[in-house]
């Protein structure tokens, strides 16, 4: 089965269903799929079969489009996260060899025209951009094609390159595969269903995996409110317009729609289940949703490489989280149906096996070969499993998770190093009510050299995106290190939060 398969499928049975709705209109299943097919037909005319699409822009029904039409044509789409410097769109667009950019005019002239072409794209596609190759208006206008030739039948294609962190702070492009991806849907309908009456208000950036939840709506032909951006009042209205039933948020959007006083709780009233994942939920904002709120929570564990969620936690969990139960406050959650969790001997490392696995790291056999042993994804995390309850206590990987995006520590200690004034530094994540973690800088400076907080923190904004930026830097004489040389990143972690 194919993306594509989603669209024709929901076509077949209910063409006039409302399929997306953005700030632009409302289109259904028969409109979105002439859309896919048309592009697709487009994009065939510019590529060869196996090129890389990427796309850069902010949340929009054509987003949408290419996640199905991009495969369709034969071709990888590669998603740009728009929050990140330009130069980390230049690195991953030469990573993965992308012949043609999809973006919008703002992004653009950020990303810049002549370092996109440097990077190895030949076409640049217009959302609502001047002085580009090809108008995706144009692109669109493309005869509609029946084609299914272009990807092989049994899914195993790579049809997403989506970005990821590891822990050598490189970001790698994680590849998955329509048999991925849709493994990854079934999962997340098996643990939590969708009715016939639902419909998915999601303001989750289409370039994370967290963008699945479309193909999870779109599988059961039921519509999805798109929105550009989180905004907690533009939610509410939402809500209330299209009798939205559901709801997918990061916990630090949940504690902003808590905090939002223009909110009217009225308009929530269609709501009858929340969705969180990205990162761990806060007891204060557990609380705080479950007595506002008489909504059903569920908690979704999982990641780039697993194409989604895999672990679920529902919400009669959650309400007993809620009432004080606190090992189910620091839960995960229980494997969905499919698939299949253990620890690793030695250091408790969770690993899954199940078909939603991603294929690889995009052209790094050894980084691929070291994620996936005999079947099993090696997830960074260090976990605890009682009576089949999964808890997640810490992470292998030196990443923090900031306001639902990743953070790769060594990412930002590069960037500080390049500082003549800085001797040593460590990067780790301390506990934020909102943003789950901020980064923290913790930095020995040069003998004679001195140095400032706001200069180190400027220095990171002009490489790295905002959300990777230190909110914090702390000075200190030494670093603690084991004896083997490697900082007791803990050990900082429990002085400073202390």
């Amino acid at each position: 089965m194919q993306l594509h398969d989603v669209l024709t499928d929901a076509r077949r049975h209910t063409p006039e269903q409302v399929a997306l709705v953005t700030d632009v209109g409302v289109c259904t299943f028969g409109e979105l799929d002439d859309r896919v097919r048309a592009v697709a037909s487009g994009l065939a005319g510019i590529t060869e079969s196996g090129d890389r699409v990427a796309i850069l822009s902010e949340n929009r029904a054509e987003y949408v489009e290419c996640y199905y039409a991009v495969p369709r044509a034969g071709c990888v789409l590669v998603p740009l996260n728009h929050r990140l410097h330009p130069e980390e769109w230049l690195r991953a667009l030469t990573r993965s060899g992308a012949r043609v950019l999809i973006t919008e005019g703002e992004l653009l002239e950020r990303l810049d025209r002549t370092a996109a072409r440097a990077a190895g794209v030949e076409v640049i596609v217009g959302l609502d951009a001047s002085d580009v190759d090809l108008g995706y208006d144009a692109l669109g206008n493309g005869a509609l094609t029946d084609d299914d030739d272009a990807t092989s039948s049994d899914g195993t294609d790579v049809v997403w390159l989506v970005g990821t962190s590891g822990t050598t702070g490189s970001p790698k492009l994680a590849m998955l595969t329509a048999r991925s991806l849709l493994a990854a849907v079934d999962s997340t309908l098996a643990a939590r269903p969708v009715g016939d009456g639902d419909t998915l208000l999601t303001p989750f950036p289409l370039c994370h995996v967290a963008g699945y939840n479309v193909l999870v709506f779109h599988r059961r032909a039921r519509p999805v409110v798109l929105m550009r951006r989180f905004d907690p009042v533009r939610l509410a209205v939402l809500v209330r317009e299209h009798r939205v039933t559901m709801l997918s948020l990061a916990p630090t959007m949940i504690a902003m729609l808590l905090d939002a006083a223009d909110v009217n709780d009225g308009d929530l009233t269609p709501i009858r289940a929340l969705g969180y994942g990205a990162s761990p939920i806060a007891a204060p904002v557990l609380r705080a949703a479950v007595a506002r709120w008489d909504w059903d929570l569920s908690q979704g564990y999982g990641m780039t490489e697993l194409s989604g969620n895999a672990v679920f936690l529902g919400p009669d969990e959650h309400r007993r989280a809620a009432a004080g139960d606190e090992s189910l406050l620091r839960a995960a959650g229980r494997a969905a149906p499919g698939v299949e969790l253990r620890l690793a001997p030695g250091n408790d490392e969770i690993l899954v096996r199940a078909a939603q696995v991603f294929a690889g790291y995009w052209d790094d056999p050894t980084a691929s070969g070291a994620a996936v042993v005999d079947g099993w994804l090696h997830t960074g995390d260090v976990g605890r499993i009682d009576d089949g309850l999964l808890a997640v206590v810490d992470r292998v990987k030196d990443i923090i998770v900031s306001g639902g995006e990743n953070v790769a520590s060594r990412e930002v200690e590069d960037v500080l190093h390049t500082h003549p004034a800085v001797g040593d530094v460590a990067v780790i994540g301390l506990p934020d009510a909102r943003w789950g973690e901020r980064v923290c800088a913790v930095v020995v400076t040069r003998p004679h050299a001195s140095v400032d907080g706001d200069e180190l923190i400027a220095l990171c904004r002009s490489h790295l995106a905002g959300f990777k930026t230190p909110r914090v830097v702390h000075f200190v004489d030494t670093l603690p290190r084991n004896a083997a040389g490697k900082v007791l990143k803990q050990k900082l972690r429990t002085e400073l939060t202390d």
